[in-house]
């Protein structure tokens, strides 16, 4: 008697005129109905490695075992019946996407698609709701190309949220306000140098794919790998240039801060200067000696007062006259 499937996430039968079916992942999975299945496995859960460790599937041995590794390394091979590889994909809390980087280990045939995660992923899941929404399906190549869109279409989404916040912190930057735009502004950097790493490694797969002669594999199989390396390309072009952006920003902000440093300097430093010359005369009538200037006159105090007033507006003139007050 057949048991369900371990470790299973969910599973869908694509049928012949593109449909796809829910089947529940709490009973056996028929595998000689017909249509193309999708199987998506939770790789965190032993059962499921023992269970594919297991399975007659007619795979190649490094198929399998990238399949059941933890490799991060993106990579995308194909044969004349099968493609397999690792991909990345952005990991999903509870309600929303996060920044954290996660990867997708499929294993591909005609009929055919084992993929696992070792975290909840955000365009497995995205793929899961178009296709529970109605989306149609041809064949194996074009569901592997529905998941690897909504890879480049949720990193689209993250870069858009960076685009906007580098324009705000732009604006406050051309205003003048820079107090807390680098707390801001170093979060921004670090996802646009997360998202260009995973979008780099992406694109190149694909690229390697295009370049390869592809005759030989199943029609079911070809991946349009010149349309998706193309999207990767301009989607890794505009995060490279927020990078860019990022950089810039931060550089100005730092130019501003030591600027505004700078000036906080300026005006210490004058106002030491104008009070140097008061000092330096309280200082000599508060020597206990003799013979101190209007010491037998009874306006001695106003004249001291005075002349150490004087000394202040003559150190003015003479910062004036030099160029450090303007």
């Amino acid at each position: 008697m057949s048991l369900p499937i371990p470790g299973l996430v969910w599973a869908f039968r694509i049928h012949p005129d593109g449909s796809a079916e829910i089947l529940p992942i709490d009973k056996p999975v028929d595998f000689n109905q017909g249509g193309l299945l999708w199987l998506h496995f939770n790789l965190a859960d032993g059962r499921s490695l023992q269970w594919l460790a297991g399975a007659a599937f007619d795979a190649p041995p490094q198929a399998l075992a990238l399949l059941l590794s933890k490799d991060t390394f993106q990579q995308l091979h194909a044969t004349e019946d099968a493609v397999y590889g690792v991909i990345c994909d952005l990991m999903r809390s509870i309600d929303e996407t996060t920044e954290d980087t996660g990867y997708l280990r499929f294993f591909m045939t005609e009929q055919l698609l084992l993929s696992g995660r070792h975290q909840a992923l955000s365009s497995v899941d995205a793929t899961r709701r178009a296709l529970e929404d109605g989306h149609r399906i041809d064949s194996a190549a074009s569901l592997l190309e529905t998941i690897v869109e909504n890879v480049a279409s949720t990193m689209e989404r993250i870069a858009d949220r960076v685009a906007q916040s580098l324009d705000a912190i732009e604006e406050q930057v051309l205003a003048g306000d820079t107090s807390d735009q680098l707390l801001k502004l170093g979060p921004l950097r670090r996802t646009c140098v997360r998202l260009h790493r995973q979008l780099s490694g992406l694109r190149v797969i694909f690229h390697r794919l295009e370049q390869r002669n592809v005759k030989d594999i199943k029609p079911a199989l070809r991946l349009r790998a010149g349309k998706l390396a193309q999207r990767l390309d301009g989607l890794d072009h505009n995060v490279v240039e927020m990078r860019e952006r990022s950089r810039l920003l931060q550089e100005e902000l730092h130019l501003l801060i030591e600027e505004q440093g700078n000036n906080s300097l300026r005006v210490l430093s004058v106002l030491t200067a104008l009070l140097m010359p008061p000092t330096l005369i309280s200082g000599l009538f508060g020597m206990n000696t003799k013979g101190l200037p209007f010491a037998d006159n009874d306006l001695g105090s106003l004249w001291a007062i005075v002349l150490m007033l004087l000394s202040s507006f003559v150190a003015y003139l003479a910062m004036r006259r030099i160029g450090i007050i303007r």
